[in-house]
């Protein structure tokens, strides 16, 4: 990483992605520049969308977006959609039940499997949101197959769901 990366790293910049194309990056910084208006921050990411359809950190931004907003049923759409074109860019089922460690290479942090494994997450912290603590367990157990050095960090969601099934049981 050049020095001027670092720099922009530690300003307003931020990390979308390896290989984004600049005009799409842009969108991205700009979104996130603006996050605290809605509809220009949700304006910059559709037009990324529109410049990169198939871009997967495009479409993590905006099921990232979209989660933060409070609409989990649209994050939970974008999350499928991300999960169904990064194992297709990995070459693997996207059903995530039939997934192994063997089914691709979890552990490339550039590559589409580390997207995918970052979406489950997503999906488990919205099956969190939604309440539906049984669908987030079993998606927590998949990644703990997949990712056991958990390099994505879904103990956090682990930890959640932990501290709401404890919660059920004081009732």
């Amino acid at each position: 990483m050049n020095s001027g990366n670092v720099r922009n790293f530690t300003g307003n910049y931020v990390h979308f992605g390896f290989g984004l194309a600049p005009e799409v990056n842009a969108h991205l910084q700009r979104a996130a520049a603006v996050v605290t208006n809605r509809d220009s921050s949700l304006e910059a990411l559709i037009e990324a969308l529109k410049l990169a359809p198939d871009q997967l950190e495009v479409l993590v931004a905006l099921y990232k977006f979209h989660f933060y907003q409070g609409e989990t049923e649209k994050a939970q759409d974008l999350v499928f959609q991300t999960l169904i074109k990064s194992s297709l860019l990995g070459g693997f089922s996207h059903d995530w039940k039939r997934l192994s460690s063997k089914s691709t290479d979890w552990v490339d942090p550039r590559g589409p499997g580390r997207v995918f494994l970052y979406s489950l997450k997503a999906l488990a912290f919205i099956r969190l949101r939604q309440n539906d603590l049984t669908d987030a367990e079993s998606i927590l157990g998949v990644l703990n197959r997949l990712d056991p050095t958990d390099q994505v960090g879904a103990d956090v969601v682990r930890d959640l769901l932990q501290g709401m099934l404890e919660g059920d049981d004081d009732d």
